[in-house]
């Protein structure tokens, strides 16, 4: 299941899905553009850590089977070749466009794989859903990796933090304390 480094945006990955479903039992494959940070994604739970480079050009419309479900918070290619390498009757959760909005694919793994491509929707979902949802990270997200995941900035460093973050220097999840 590929994961990554930092939230979802352009120029970083989701730290999430590797802490939590390394945590449920599953073989996690992180996913980061940056080489350096592998040891941090292997501390959130992903077994292997591959370059985001890998996927993010035109594949072909079938690969080598390497997991049974993944998250996509980039789209475009890297979305289409996460597709093309899930394994028969794997699951895709769709969540991001930071690579861009197209899809080019093919149907190959739908109809010869049985691959599903689950959309993920967080403005329109409905409320039951959302509070299952919060209900679920609460149980299943380690919280002794939460301080890998965030970290805390008083106001007076957020428009620093935010250039580093526009740079796709920042890591995780950064919370502003505005009484610091």
């Amino acid at each position: 299941m590929p994961g990554g480094v930092g939230g979802v945006g352009p120029e970083t990955d989701c730290p999430y899905p590797d802490s939590v479903l390394s945590r449920l039992g599953y073989t996690v494959v992180g996913v980061s553009g940056r080489p350096e940070e592998g040891d941090y994604v292997k501390r959130l739970g992903a077994t292997e850590v591959l370059d985001r480079s890998l996927f993010s050009s035109p594949g072909k419309p079938l690969g080598r089977e390497r997991w049974a479900g993944a998250v996509d918070v980039v789209g475009s290619h890297t979305l289409a070749n996460v597709c093309a390498t899930t394994s028969y009757r794997g699951v895709v959760a769709a969540c991001g466009l930071a690579g861009g909005m197209d899809f080019p694919s093919s149907v190959a793994p739908f109809i010869l794989r049985g691959v599903t491509l689950a959309g993920v929707d967080s403005v329109m979902c409905p409320r039951p859903d959302r509070l299952l949802a919060w209900q679920r990270l609460g149980l299943d997200l380690d919280l002794a990796k939460l301080g890998l995941i965030t970290n805390e900035i008083g106001l007076d460093e957020a428009i620093p933090v935010a250039s580093q973050l526009l740079e796709g220097k920042v890591r995780g999840r950064v919370v502003v304390d505005v009484n610091r």
